[in-house]
């Protein structure tokens, strides 16, 4: 062993670019200059084009399907229906029951009918006008008393799924109670009780990229899906059944993905375009338009919440009494999970001793609703935070106070019965936001004042010029779970390779994750550096040939997949440190004293000496591990009490918003939207602003604009003409404080950060909107019209 020197200064501090810094995305470039590839790009040379012919019905029998016309269209390769399916007929995220062409009856309106493969898009689209469907109007499932009424129409008749014998009616997806304390006594105790009703609309997603992918067939039999989703390999467990083929010939690589939020976790034309593919022995494309985008996936659940407070007489909260209604739509999808998490999370992030919730969802005629960034908690964020506005006023006291009395930390016990065994700073992160200094308050006097329109509620509409413009200030806090919960075996995989390329380290990480614009690949690449000191970091498209990561979503992919490369990266480390022993010759004591670690492409010594180039010790053969990371266990709630070690990991995100109304017009202006959370480890800090920011966004659009119109089952703003979603002309300041207060059951000390801020986001502008105007508001989204009738 040659004698060591001095490592520089400049290496002794972690890799560049590894965990802990705000490392440059490696598509950000790429997606901001419009160069990014998405999978509505797909092209191959030979390729059909798909089309689905939706029912226009939101429930109907069908008695009959013509495709003689449509299959004598010129340009027409194929024309599927129920009968040309060549296995099982149904699929779903947890309960099978999801038809993948309906056969009998349509539920809802835009569910898909038949299918047609074509030589060119409109081809596809025009033949598909041309099959004669012979439908049946049934009547209507639309809300809980139609659905669970003595006479109603059973949707799933003869459900045989886990949930159903815990459901109170055939059309109750799942039911889900939590029960703790004693009510009477607490009602004894008791000297104010608020009661309240809340509604929450149907949000969309709304990601900008449209539901696509392109469908091979192989020369195996098989079939390769080039898709953008969520979860390659439950997309892969669904399809197998549905195409008759073992999964190893399902094979799916992620593609582009223009954002998904939850609406990429159930399948859209994953089947259809592999069915179609696998008949006409050609590639298959298919690509909705925004139209179609509206019926091919889920949306949040719309909610109509009953909330009951009781207080003692100085603020603390003695009981809540809650019963939350989801529509799930005419198929499960998660409601389940979504139930659970309602149910779990209803009371918010308080301590409250005694509690009697009860959380179910319901089939209904109306579109499918499954996961959304906040996935449950979004809707009783809104309630139960309108509620402790409403208990503050009745008391005569400062929201904020009321908050804080109450506020939850670590140790507490959950309504489930669950400890909180890490930071819960609630106090805390609710001190930030209401000490932070207000905008300054402006003056709009008469409209030659040279005001910027922008500025004004309604913006560049000019519809306002400030004569009654008023401020109004409101606050919340709300708490979400990460990663998956109940019992749900929840874990990733990932393989990372380290070998010599051009004479440099270079290190590989291959994960199955979907990468949907959350920055996961960016995360990867810094743990990588982080773990075995090199910079040169490659990430292997996602695809089904390793382990399953899981989905992109519940806050997880930093958490669990993150966890998976960094174990496999200490693997891969372990293996490179006892070659490295081996090559320079070193006796094993003196390598445990000398506690060598790879940084900045050397072998550092704990004393700082550089003992090796990592190139001279890796040498010609590549190191490799494969690795799976799962969190610490949970366990299913119980189905009478709702106790049980439901959730691995809480998330806490506090607001403040300032806005201006124009109360004569309904016109608001959010000014300001302010936000503390505590993420446990910022690994990439810059990421994190971006999510709090997104998130904040996003429950901005529910509280004043976003939602989809249902009338007698049918969509009537499938377009994002009708659907507003917020601007950058409409998105406020966003001021942040982040605190990095780890977790120890977490890889770094993380905790998921992307969903919490969409929780408390929407009942802060709605409560500031209320001060602003007096008015009782329950309802969001927040229309004009709420603020301006009598």
């Amino acid at each position: 062993m040659s004698a060591p020197t001095r490592v520089p200064d400049s290496l002794t501090q972690r890799t560049r670019d590894g965990v802990g810094t705000s490392s440059p995305r490696p598509d950000g470039t790429l997606k901001v200059t419009g160069d990014f590839a998405y999978s509505s790009d797909l092209w191959h040379e030979d390729m059909l084009w798909g089309h689905t012919l939706r029912s226009p019905h939101a429930h109907a029998a069908i008695l009959g399907v013509d495709v003689t016309e449509a299959l004598r269209h010129p340009g027409v390769y194929a024309v599927l229906t129920h009968q040309d399916l060549p296995a099982a007929t149904h699929y779903g995220l947890e309960i099978e029951d999801q038809p993948v062409l309906a056969s009998d009856r349509v539920r809802f309106q835009g569910e898909p009918v038949a299918l047609v493969a074509a030589d060119h898009p409109e081809t596809a689209r025009r033949a598909a006008e041309k099959i004669r469907v012979d439908y049946r109007p049934l009547p209507l499932v639309h809300d809980e008393p139609s659905a669970v009424a003595p006479d109603a129409p059973l949707l799933h008749p003869g459900r045989d799924d886990h949930h159903a014998g815990h459901a109170p009616h055939p059309n109750v997806v799942h039911r889900q109670p939590i029960v703790r304390g004693d009510l009477d006594a607490a009602r004894a105790r008791t000297e104010v009780v608020v009661s309240g009703e809340y509604e929450v609309g149907m949000q969309d997603q709304a990601f900008l990229g449209p539901e696509s992918g392109l469908a091979v067939p192989a020369e195996d039999g098989g079939v390769d899906l080039y898709i953008a989703t969520q979860w390659l390999h439950v997309d892969q467990r669904q399809l197998a059944p549905v195409l008759g083929l073992p999964e190893e010939k399902v094979r799916l690589t992620l593609s582009g993905v223009g954002g998904a939020f939850g609406a990429r976790e159930d399948l859209s034309m994953q089947a259809h375009a592999c069915l179609l593919a696998l008949h006409t022995g050609r590639p298959v494309k298919i690509v909705y338009n925004r139209y179609e985008s509206f019926f091919g996936h889920v949306h949040r659940h719309p909610a109509k919440l009953s909330y009951e407070h009781g207080a003692t007489a100085d603020g603390t909260l003695t009981y809540v009494r809650a019963r939350i209604v989801l529509d799930g739509g005419a198929y499960a999808s998660s409601s389940p999970a979504v139930v659970g998490n309602a149910a779990s999370l209803s009371v918010g992030p308080y301590v409250v001793d005694c509690v009697d919730v009860e959380a179910i969802a319901l089939y209904t005629n109306n579109p499918p609703c499954g996961a959304m960034r906040g996935f449950g908690a979004v809707q009783a964020c809104f309630a139960y935070e309108s509620q402790m506005d409403r208990l503050a006023e009745r008391l005569g006291m400062d929201p904020v106070e009321l908050r804080r009395r109450n506020a939850m930390s670590q140790g507490t016990i959950m309504p489930t019965g669950q400890l909180v065994d890490s930071s819960a700073p609630v106090e805390e992160i609710l001190r930030r936001v209401s000490e932070r200094p207000l905008p300054p308050e402006r003056q709009w006097a008469t409209p030659d004042d040279g005001v910027d329109v922008r500025e004004l509620p309604g913006g560049l509409s000019n519809t306002s010029h400030g004569e009654g413009v008023v401020r109004g200030v409101g606050y919340a806090v709300g708490i979400k779970n990460v990663g998956f919960s109940e019992g749900f075996d929840d874990y990733s995989t990932a393989r990372v390779r380290l070998e010599l390329m051009g004479g440099e380290p270079v290190v590989m990480v291959h994960t199955a994750m979907a990468e949907v614009g959350q920055g996961g690949v960016t995360v990867h690449a810094q743990i990588a550096r982080t773990e075995l000191g090199v910079s040169q970091v490659s990430i292997h498209p996602a695809n089904t040939e390793v382990g399953s990561a899981g989905s992109t979503s519940a806050s997880r992919q930093t958490y669990m997949t993150g966890g998976a490369v960094r174990v496999a990266c200490l693997a891969v480390r372990d293996q490179l440190l006892e070659r490295a022993r081996t090559t320079l010759d070193v006796e094993a004591a003196e390598w445990e004293r000398l506690a060598p670690r790879p940084e900045d492409g050397k072998l550092v010594a704990v004393d700082g000496r550089v003992l090796a180039d990592l190139a001279d010790v890796l040498g010609p053969e590549p190191l490799e591990a494969d690795r799976e990371f799962r969190h610490r266990p949970t366990e299913p709630f119980d189905l009478v009490t709702g106790q049980g070690f439901g959730h691995v990991q809480y998330s806490f995100c506090a607001h403040r918003a300032v806005v201006e109304v124009d109360t004569e017009l309904g016109l608001v202006k959010v000014i300001e939207l302010a936000a503390a959370q505590d993420v446990g480890k910022a690994v990439n800090p810059q990421a994190v602003e971006g999510q709090i920011h997104g998130g904040s966004a996003q429950g901005l659009g529910l509280a004043v604009m976003e939602e989809i119109q249902v009338v007698d089952g049918l969509v009537r703003n499938p377009s994002f003409t009708d659907y507003l979603i917020p601007t950058i002309l409409d998105t406020p300041t966003m001021p942040l404080d982040v605190l990095e207060l780890p977790d120890p059951h977490a890889p770094y000390g993380l905790r998921g950060a992307g969903e919490a801020p969409t929780l408390s986001s929407t009942p802060a502008v709605v409560a500031a909107i209320r001060q602003a105007t007096g008015r009782d508001l329950r309802r969001v989204p927040v229309r004009p019209e709420h603020l301006t009738g009598t």
